[in-house]
Formats: structure tokens, C-alpha cells, sequence
């Protein structure tokens, strides 16, 4: 009887955690007689034939004995191919040809010849791998360079299991993984500019206040007046990711599986557009299985753009009221209850009505009243909201179309909204998520600006949310304006951001 342990990994949420693979063989049994315990799903237990072959296919042979392979701990489901490479040490640190495994975390699929294919999850791995002082880390080539950002850990990256032998038994002949550096300054570059748009003066003003805050924003506008030219160059304006943030985001994309191969660091901040026939699962997260990350948690640390927001399903847009107000998603399943990251800039654009003419000057609405109501009602008040912006976008007028342009680039607004950003980063936080308890001491208002707000309220009768998001837009306005005080034009412009809902909704 031979007994050999390795260690192995699974992902649950955006974390990793410790497996132990423990494999033990037993010479009174044959080749066939494999067992596998510790709740694996299907492709897990299917790793036996691939394990097989690629053992025999890479001239290292396969035991004529019973081999057990036990997971553990046992009481938490195993997903996934990654834990082909684990098993088949253990097989093979079973039958002497590798030495003990206690300093090492193995990942990977592999292939019938041998070959080892890349998993998801590697930078979750990586700093599991920190957080437990355990120091090297094997995983597929293609993973490597994700995983190697991780400081304290040393990363090898594999491409065949005879190149996994040969590192284990000759240590001394390899080398880890070169750590990139740890900027992740982007290049914005590569996202649309502003100077590409021509007119919509004030849809542009709210799109660099809600970048400069993080605040959420609505688009109201007819068709083809440019609501989604301004949204995909809203990523072209924000602040470059901070280290950590890049971490964050790139765990998700990498459990996500949408790291390009030999992918580091995501360098851009998310830009997701989902189409609006998304389901719940695909939005907020979930599926079948080990629950995925949605798209709210594919956009965290950057934007969410859902054009057409009235076409989404009803029950599909009130999900969103968690993540937009607590930065999380919750997703409960009777085995696990697992929280995702979803701190996202939501951007919505929107028709004023079915056929999307509705107060143009220059087309007729053919959308009766009914219709009108029927089709905003769609979008429901605790929606409307936790949306810090509404703002118009109304058609172009031929001469902006024709004329010379006269916009700033994104790099010059890009500059005003990292000076805004500084101011609120001293505070420890973005002013969007500036909690409650602390709006009367970074919003205060000057005696101006406390008449204006108060007007604004009793006209409008403003809820208690909306209150505080004004105030929250205000110090935006005052933070790119570079005042200490808010005063009255802030709060003035920060409840125009608020007056559209009024216009249409009632």
C-alpha cells in the first residue's frame, strides 16, 4: 500500500481554496479499480481516463493496482478538469517518481498525449496560494502570466507533464514566472474620444461628472442622437486602475474564463454592453452548477451599459437595485452562499417612448398616452432611483452636425476627472459610495446652497435617497470646480440631473 498527498485548489466565488489530494493504491486490486471520493462532478470523475493516457502516452506507465483518490475536505463539491495534474502526481508521488509535493499547489487539464491545457480561476490560485505561505504554484503555461503578479509566490508555468516531472525532480533547472510590473496604467487610447462627438454640450458635462464621481447615469433621448456613441467613450474619461482594483477584476475575468491566453493583469477598466435579452442568471449571476459570475460582476471596477432599458424584462432590471446599492451580489444555492464583487458605473440609454419621438420638435410621436406611460413604467421608481444622473440627449441640430467641432478630447476631461477623483480618494472613498453617515460632513452646504436644496426638495418632493444623491452629485461638482464648500450652482446643477424623471414619469 503506497499513500502520497498533493495539493490542489477550486474556486468558490472570486476566492480559492485549499484541496488535498490524497491518492492511495493497493496492489490486491488491478488498473481498473479506480475510486474517487470527496463530492467530484462528472468532469472530475472522468479524469481517470485522460490521466491514464497521458501517464502511458508520456512513457511514465500506469500501475496495475486499485488507486482511491479522496478530496478533501469532502464536503464541498468539486467543479472541473484542474484537478487532472494533482492526480496524476499523486499517482505518480505513489509510485515513487516524484518526491513529496507539501510546498507546491498543482493545477491543470490534461490532455490524452500529455499535454496540459489551461483552467480557469489562476490568479484566485495564486493568492490563495500567498494568503497560506504555501510558495510554488504549478499551472498550465497559458496561466502563468496572471498568476506571477502575485508577490511571495514563486510561479511555474507547464505546458507537458514531462516537463512537471522534470521540475520536480530537477528544481534547480527551472526558473519561476518574471513578475510583471505592478502598474496597470492603461493607454486610453484605445477607447473612442470625445472629440468624436459633435454637439450634446450637456450630455457630455453629466458623462464627466458621473466619471468624476462614479455615479450612475440615465440617457433619455430619440433614436440616433448619439446616446450610445457617448457611452462607449465614458470609459475613455475614467481613472486608470489601481493595483488592486486590476487584481479584483482580472480574478473575476479569469473565474469567468474570458482572459485572453497568456493574459497578466487586466489593463483597461470593463466595458459590458449585455443585450437586453439577457436572463437573471446572465445578468447577476448564478447558472447551473457552481454559481458563475453575471454581468454586473463582469463590469465591477468599470461600466455597464444597457442600451434599450425598457426592452429588458422587468423582474431582469429589479435585480439590479442590490448590486447598484450595496457594490455585491448575493447568489444563495442550498449547498454554498456566494458573494460577488459589483461595484459598477451603471450607464442606461433609453427612447422617451415606443417609437422614440416623443417631445422631438422636428418628428411626430405617433405613441399614444397609454403607450407613453406604459411603455416608461417599464423602468420603476426604486430603479429611477439609485440613477444619480438622468440626463436628455436630444437630436443633433444640422449646423453642430456640419460644423467645425469644437470638443476637448478625452485625455483633457480624462485630467479634470483624476483631479476630482484625488480629492474624493483622500476621503477613502468615490463620491457615490460615500457613506451615509458622513454626506452632512463632506456636503455641507453653504447658506446658498441650503436654500436651493430645500426649494428643490419641497417642489419636487424628492425622496430621502434622492436628497442624499444630490448631495453626493453637488460634491462632484464642487470636486471638479476644486471647492471646499458646496454651494448653490452645484446643488442647481446637481437637481437638473434629477428634473427628467419628473418630465417623463409624471
Amino acid at each position: 500500500m503506497a499513500l502520497f498527498k498533493t495539493r490542489s485548489a477550486a474556486v468558490y466565488g472570486i476566492d480559492a481554496h485549499l484541496i488535498d489530494v490524497e491518492v492511495d493504491m493497493y496492489s490486491s486490486g488491478s488498473a481498473r479499480d479506480f475510486v474517487m471520493v470527496g463530492m467530484p462532478d462528472t468532469a472530475v470523475r472522468e479524469s481517470r481516463e485522460r490521466i491514464k493516457s497521458a501517464m502511458l502516452n508520456s512513457g511514465f506507465g500506469y500501475p496495475n493496482k486499485a488507486v482511491t483518490v479522496n478530496l478533501a475536505p469532502a464536503n464541498v463539491r468539486k467543479e472541473g478538469a484542474g484537478f487532472d495534474l494533482p492526480i496524476a502526481m499523486g499517482i505518480m508521488g505513489a509510485m515513487g517518481s516524484v518526491p513529496p509535493l507539501e510546498t507546491h499547489i498543482l493545477l491543470g487539464e490534461l490532455s490524452l498525449d500529455g499535454a496540459i491545457r489551461p483552467i480557469r480561476g489562476a490568479l484566485s490560485v495564486a493568492v490563495g496560494a500567498r494568503l497560506h505561505g504555501i510558495p510554488n504554484l504549478i499551472l498550465p503555461a497559458e496561466n502563468a502570466a496572471e498568476a506571477a503578479v502575485v508577490e511571495g509566490v514563486n510561479v511555474y508555468g507547464v505546458r507537458h507533464l514531462a516537463e512537471v516531472v522534470a521540475l520536480l525532480t530537477r528544481p534547480q533547472e527551472f526558473q519561476p514566472a518574471a513578475r510583471r510590473a505592478s502598474s496597470t496604467v492603461p493607454e486610453s487610447a484605445a477607447a473612442p474620444d470625445f472629440i468624436d462627438v459633435r454637439g450634446q454640450t450637456m450630455a457630455k458635462r453629466a458623462l464627466e461628472v458621473a466619471a468624476a464621481g462614479g455615479h450612475n447615469v440615465l440617457m433619455i433621448g430619440p433614436p440616433g442622437s448619439g446616446k450610445s456613441m457617448l457611452a462607449k467613450r465614458l470609459a475613455g474619461i475614467l481613472p486608470p486602475l489601481i493595483f488592486d482594483e486590476a487584481i479584483e477584476t482580472t480574478k473575476i475575468h479569469s473565474i469567468a474564463g474570458l482572459l485572453p491566453s497568456g493574459a497578466g493583469l487586466l489593463h483597461q477598466r470593463p466595458f459590458r454592453a449585455p443585450h437586453h435579452t439577457v436572463s437573471d442568471a446572465g445578468l447577476i449571476g448564478g447558472g447551473m452548477g457552481m454559481p458563475r459570475p453575471g454581468e454586473v460582476s463582469l463590469a465591477h471596477n468599470g461600466l455597464l451599459f444597457l442600451d434599450e432599458f425598457p426592452e429588458f424584462p422587468r423582474d431582469v432590471l429589479e435585480l439590479l437595485r442590490q448590486p447598484l446599492e450595496d457594490g455585491s451580489v448575493t447568489i444563495a444555492r442550498s449547498a454554498m452562499t456566494l458573494c460577488f464583487p459589483s461595484n459598477f458605473m451603471l450607464v442606461a440609454a433609453m427612447n422617451p417612448c415606443a417609437c422614440g419621438f416623443y417631445g422631438d420638435a422636428t418628428r411626430e410621436c405617433r405613441c399614444t398616452a397609454a403607450l407613453i406611460q406604459r411603455y416608461l413604467g417599464k423602468i420603476s421608481g426604486p430603479l429611477l432611483d439609485r440613477i444619480d444622473i438622468h440626463v436628455e440627449v436630444p437630436a443633433v441640430p444640422y449646423q453642430e452636425l456640419r460644423g467645425a467641432t469644437n470638443s476637448e478630447t478625452s485625455a483633457v476631461i480624462r485630467s479634470r476627472v483624476q483631479h476630482a477623483r484625488d480629492i474624493q480618494q483622500a476621503r477613502g472613498y468615490s463620491n457615490a459610495r460615500m457613506p451615509v453617515r458622513f454626506i452632512r460632513k463632506h456636503c455641507a452646504l453653504d447658506a446658498s446652497g441650503e436654500r436651493t436644496l430645500e426649494m428643490a426638495v419641497r417642489r419636487m418632493g424628492l425622496s430621502a435617497r434622492a436628497h442624499d444623491r444630490i448631495l453626493k452629485v453637488a460634491r462632484t461638482v464642487a470636486d471638479l470646480d476644486g471647492a471646499d464648500t458646496v454651494s448653490a450652482k452645484h446643488v442647481a446643477e446637481a437637481v437638473q440631473y434629477r428634473s427628467l424623471d419628473r418630465n417623463y414619469w409624471n
